[in-house]
């Protein structure tokens, strides 16, 4: 992959503000995850909120009691140690609501990181097959799914924001009620962080968003590298310096922009700091001088003292926040864009489906081509598939065997042409009940490293729990043989990843799979090479018991192997993306066109 030329897209204040659009809906999901703890949540940060100005009150008072109590000639404590046990009483109130607030923090970022994990998930699930494999929607989907952890924060942030507002506006009443003049000071020793803020405002994000590509091939590289799946390439052609090399290469750039950017905050952060410290010890200071004036009493020097410095840094960490909020929130822009992305193939009022497959399908003049490509997959695609009739593809790579299936299962919609259901279009079928017609098996399909039951139950997992049913497919594909050598029978785990597992051979898998298909009950199965990692003996075998246990079925096959294809009804051979020819394995024998060539060629082989 050739490595890009740095260049971020700096996000301006404008920019940051206006991601905050999206906090309301933010807490709406929030607040549906756990009703009940995110209003305790709210309750304990709003009463957590007026504590402080009572503490530092409580305090002040102690003081002027203490000195009142040091001239007095009668002492009398008893005020004094109500006021000690009022603050003790405070000090653990405090302590408690702050836990109480953490442990309600953690709870509902939790319940939200599953749900809109889960949210994720289920969207990917909705999207069409093209958005899925285009490299923008992936760029979407990182920034949606890496952001899981820093959603969380954003919303602890945010409370703890308009927790800081309540004790800030109640410090600041406190404050003027003795010495308006000094708020100038304290704006005077917040402006730096203000300025601070908004210099590196939306940084992070830029460097992160600008890296979105990059982040997504570390992630591959570490793969590679590191996984039973690709460790037989990588040892045998010694490929682990190449891979660590360039995932050293490609993440120390990352590194460098990342530090630079790190520097140039801790540099100006200091630089403005000075200058904030500066202003609160001049307010310090004069507070001072008017305490040894008797202006202010010993409790009032304390209490403005102890405000002023709390105000300080409430306000610094509101406006610091903000900057923390404003770049999740950018992040939180990319989750609901996300969310918000619409199929293709968005469901208005469709077509129930027929209950029985009465003609077919028919391809009228197909052709398909990808989104911002120019070369066509198929073209001028004309067949019928009727019911109840085997139908094979079969021609060389790349001839678009595959495509047709995928057109055909509508995970792809056509550029040009119509595919029909009974004299119908197809797009006027509901997407997800004209699907659940099919039962499809890929040459590539997925070896889900779950138990054996989950992974025959993949083909109708709402039957999970029907043994009778996974064990009539499991006889069905020859699957039962597979579970009768594994010391967990169907429970038992399959691949290396976690512990117990246990991996099967090309084989074993191949039965496991087709299990799945006959677990459906499709009115249409789909066969796209599943029998690849077969001998050519038990593939035959596989496809004559395939033939005898669907009779009345409608079905795809698509084979390599044409001494097996020959069982189908008819035979579509493909060229380049078009028909080249469609018949009965005699007939396209005896029209001795491209499939008796091919035929012919892969039987010399096993002469």
């Amino acid at each position: 992959m050739a490595q890009r030329t740095f260049s971020p897209q700096k996000i301006n204040f404008k920019e940051s503000l206006y991601s905050l659009k999206f906090i309301p809906r933010f807490f709406q999901e929030i607040r549906s995850v756990n009703p009940l703890l995110f209003y305790l949540n709210i309750t304990g940060r709003l009463i957590s909120a007026l504590l402080p100005l009572l503490m530092l009150w409580v305090g002040k008072i102690i003081i002027d009691e203490v000195v009142l109590q040091i001239d007095a000639i009668n002492k009398d404590l008893s005020f004094l140690w109500w006021l000690v046990g009022a603050e003790f009483g405070l000090a653990v109130a405090s302590d408690l609501l702050s836990r109480g607030i953490n442990l309600t923090d953690s709870l509902l970022g939790d319940q939200y990181s599953i749900d809109s994990s889960v949210k994720i998930i289920k969207k990917t699930a909705e999207l069409n097959l093209d958005q899925l494999e285009d490299a923008d929607f992936y760029d979407k989907l990182e920034r949606a799914r890496r952001q899981t952890a820093g959603r969380v924060t954003l919303m602890s942030n945010v409370l703890s924001q308009v927790q800081d507002i309540i004790v800030v506006i109640s410090l600041l009443v406190g404050v003027v009620s003795f010495e308006p003049w000094l708020i100038l000071l304290l704006v005077v020793s917040i402006a730096p962080t203000i300025m601070n803020e908004i210099k590196f405002n939306g940084t992070s994000y830029s460097l992160a968003r600008s890296w979105t590509q990059e982040r997504r091939e570390l992630d591959y590289l570490r793969y590679a590298g590191a996984s039973d799946v690709t460790a037989k390439e990588v040892k045998l052609f010694g490929l682990s310096d190449y891979i660590a090399d360039r995932f050293k290469i490609l993440s120390h750039k990352y590194f460098l922009e990342s530090k630079d950017l790190a520097q140039k905050r801790a540099l100006w952060g200091s630089f403005f700091n000075i200058i904030s410290s500066a202003a609160y010890y001049i307010a310090y200071v004069l507070i001072v001088f008017n305490t040894i004036g008797g202006i202010f009493s010993l409790g009032d020097l304390t209490f403005l003292s102890g405000s002023f410095n709390r105000l300080r840094t409430k306000l610094q960490g509101f406006f610091t926040r903000f900057t923390s909020i404003t770049d999740k929130a950018l992040y939180l822009n990319d989750y609901f864009e996300f969310l918000d992305l619409k199929s293709e193939n968005e469901e208005t009022e469709k077509l129930p489906m027929p209950k029985m497959i009465e003609k077919g399908f028919e391809f009228r003049g197909v052709g398909f081509k990808y989104p911002q490509s120019e070369n066509w997959v198929v073209r001028n695609i004309n067949f019928e598939l009727k019911a109840g009739e085997k139908l094979a593809f079969v021609g060389e790579n790349g001839a678009g065997k595959t495509t047709l299936t995928k057109l055909l299962l509508r995970f792809y919609e056509p550029t040009e042409g119509e595919i029909l259901l009974d004299g119908i279009p197809v797009d006027q079928f509901n997407l997800t009940d004209y699907q659940t017609y099919f039962g499809v098996i890929f040459q590539d399909f997925v070896k889900f490293e779950l138990t054996v039951r989950e992974n025959v139950a993949v083909g109708e997992i709402n039957q999970i729990l029907n043994q009778s049913k996974i064990d009539e497919v499991a006889q069905k594909s020859l699957a039962n043989t597979v579970v009768e050598k594994l010391p967990m029978g169907y429970d038992q785990p399959l691949g290396r990843r976690f512990k117990k597992g246990k991996e099967l051979s090309g084989g074993e898998w191949q039965k496991i799979a087709m299990a799945r298909a006959y677990m459906k009950d499709a009115e249409v199965l789909i066969l796209d090479e599943p029998t690849s990692a077969l001998d050519a003996r038990a593939e035959t075998e596989t496809f004559n018991r395939f033939i005898n246990l669907t009779k009345g079925k409608t079905a795809v096959i698509i084979s390599h192997r044409f001494s097996t294809v020959r069982i189908a009804d008819r035979i579509m051979v493909l060229k380049n993306g078009t028909v080249e020819e469609i018949g009965s394995h005699d007939e396209l024998m005896e029209n001795d066109a491209l499939y008796a060539e091919l035929f012919n060629l892969q039987a010399i082989g096993y002469q």
